[in-house]
């Protein structure tokens, strides 16, 4: 590499390698029912997307490594031995997702450090484009999974108590499959150290319509919300007869779920309006197909419960607000509700020094560049748990995310790329 040239002619981001990679990633990880793509953590999918990843990073000659969780790190040197900025996100997907959840951050990343090799522009300090393994929840029920076990941070118990959705197998034999360690993950070696992070930047598509509703391209997170999450919780009444079970008498399971929601939407609107943070989701809601009918009165309903606030003590009030919901719905309804399990993420700050220079670097690129909170859960909420200064940087996004339809405009993305790149080349500079 030659020495520093921040300003080398012809530096940009190299969009045309982002394109190809976007394609190829549709192509090699679509569903097979044919709607959106599916990269199951440490599965078929995630895997091809990785290997894509290494391949190209191996013919721009960067430094490859892996860690025992098998995240993956493409490095770039810089002009000193400095602690490296880490440019990261994640490639797995839910099932049936859409193309650039995740994907967005470390192709931005990619296309950041081709845009410099190809000038022979050399950043101030080594840059690591990290592609995380296992964010997405939907797979296995724990958060943060590839983050965590890159600080050596993952709970050994979780190896073999978190199972994977569809196939239950466990997390550490998944792990051993895709040809990590989960010996080593267990032990908590570590690969990173947030000593050796000068800073975590995570692009990545926003998850839901405000930066669409603002006519605005791009975003920076100020905070990520923390959740209290029960993924199987349920509601036992008694079956009985719909023509002949007077109301005083029934144990109906379906009413009192319904009346818990109705309840926490209430206590919801109420908290809000007294200007917290909150969001209240009842994502899934089932009778037992193989008891329930259209005459019978429900004895069982199961359901999933989402709270999320970025304030640890509006989490506190709302969760008491549903032990007491369902305290006195049990008593008034004589049903019994079952939360089950409880898990659950803190809030994330990030770091207003990085904001500053994420909005500095967006005047240079001549961007402009809102702030707003990320109410999806992001890799990002690790490495600001353990004092990395993090900034997320947030793309446009249509039609929502987890699904298909999900989209982004290869405008936003470019727009995108060139704040990140001024970022990279000078994270300090002053606003011209």
């Amino acid at each position: 590499m030659s020495e520093l040239r921040p300003r080398a002619a012809g530096l940009a981001p190299d969009l045309p390698l982002a394109e190809r990679l976007f394609a190829e990633l549709r192509a090699r990880t679509a569903d097979a029912s044919g709607a959106g793509v599916t990269r199951m953590s440490y599965g078929p999918g995630e895997a091809a997307a990785h290997e894509i990843v290494y391949r190209e990073a191996s013919a721009l000659g960067l430094t490859l490594e892996t860690d025992a969780a098998r995240n993956l790190y493409l490095t770039l040197p810089g002009a000193e031995e400095a602690p490296r900025l880490v440019i990261g996100s994640h490639l797995d997907s839910v099932p049936r997702g859409g193309n650039y959840d995740g994907a967005a951050g470390v192709l931005m990343g990619l296309s950041v450090v081709s845009g410099l090799v190809a000038t022979g522009c050399v950043p101030p300090q080594p840059i690591t484009v990290m592609a995380i393994r296992a964010e997405e929840s939907a797979w296995f029920s724990s958060s943060y999974i590839g983050s965590r076990a890159a600080f050596g941070r993952l709970a050994a118990a979780e190896l073999d108590t978190v199972r994977r959705a569809g196939d239950g197998q466990q997390l550490g034999a998944a792990i051993e499959a895709a040809g990590g360690s989960a010996t080593a993950v267990a032990e908590g070696l570590a690969f990173l150290t947030p000593d050796d992070i000068a800073a975590y930047i995570e692009p990545h598509i926003e998850q839901g319509p405000v930066l669409a509703h603002r006519g605005a391209a791009l975003g920076l997170v100020t905070d990520i919300r923390g959740s209290r999450r029960y993924r199987a919780a349920i509601c036992t009444g008694a079956y009985a007869h719909s023509g002949t079970t007077p109301r005083a008498l029934r144990r109906d399971a379906v009413v009192a779920v319904a009346e818990l929601v109705s309840t926490l939407d209430e206590t919801w609107q109420r908290m809000e309006a007294d200007g917290q943070d909150l969001t209240v989701t009842f994502g899934q809601i089932a009778t037992d197909p193989a008891e329930a009918s259209f005459s019978k009165v429900a004895g069982h309903v199961g359901f999933s419960l989402d709270i999320r606030s970025n304030a640890p003590s509006t989490l506190e009030q709302a969760e008491a607000e549903l032990r007491a919901s369902v305290a006195q719905i049990e008593q008034e309804r004589h049903v019994v509700f079952d939360l089950g399990p409880r898990t659950f993420t803190e809030p994330a700050f990030m770091d207003r020094g990085v904001i500053a220079a994420l909005h500095r670097a967006a005047r240079r690129a001549g961007h402009e560049i809102g702030e707003m909170p990320s109410g999806a859960g992001h890799d990002a909420a690790t490495f600001a748990s353990l004092g990395v200064p993090t900034g997320m940087l947030f793309l446009r996004n249509l039609h929502g995310s987890h699904n298909p339809d999900e989209h982004m405009d290869m405008a936003d993305f470019q727009a995108g790329a060139e704040v990140l790149l001024q970022y990279c080349l000078d994270p300090q500079a002053p606003s011209p």
